[in-house]
């Protein structure tokens, strides 16, 4: 199982790269892997400013569709479009092509909240 040891995590099984005061977001490995097959990636909070744990989107494969928790408060201010044309992308590339959004969090304290890679490591059991 992958998990990159630079991202950050929740538990809600999302990873989050920070870059400055933007994080890109996506679902984990282990995530993907217990949902199958990704047909179809929705969010409908772009540029919309979100409180930390809300939900910004839903992610639905073949056998059932899961919400998707923001991992820190703040403004939607990109998706990654190219999954509306390819959502298994989230299937073989979950790191990369994968990703699903870009927020700029309004809160650099709750950075501290996120999970290391060691940390998600032992809360999935790898």
């Amino acid at each position: 199982m992958n998990i990159p040891s630079n991202l950050k995590y929740t538990k809600d099984h999302e990873w989050v790269l920070i870059d400055g005061d933007v994080a890109t977001v996506g679902i984990t490995d282990f995530a993907q892997k217990e949902l199958g097959d990704i047909v179809y990636v929705e969010v409908e909070t772009l540029d919309q400013t979100l409180d930390k744990d809300e939900v910004f989107g839903t992610v639905e494969a073949v056998k059932t569709v899961s919400d998707l928790f923001l991992p820190l408060s703040g403004e939607i201010i990109e998706f990654n479009d190219s999954l509306e044309v390819s959502p298994e992308a989230v299937n073989s590339d979950p790191y990369g092509k994968g990703w699903m959004i870009k927020l700029k969090f309004s809160d650099a304290s709750e950075v501290d909240d996120l999970l290391s890679a060691d940390a998600y490591k032992q809360l999935i059991g790898a």
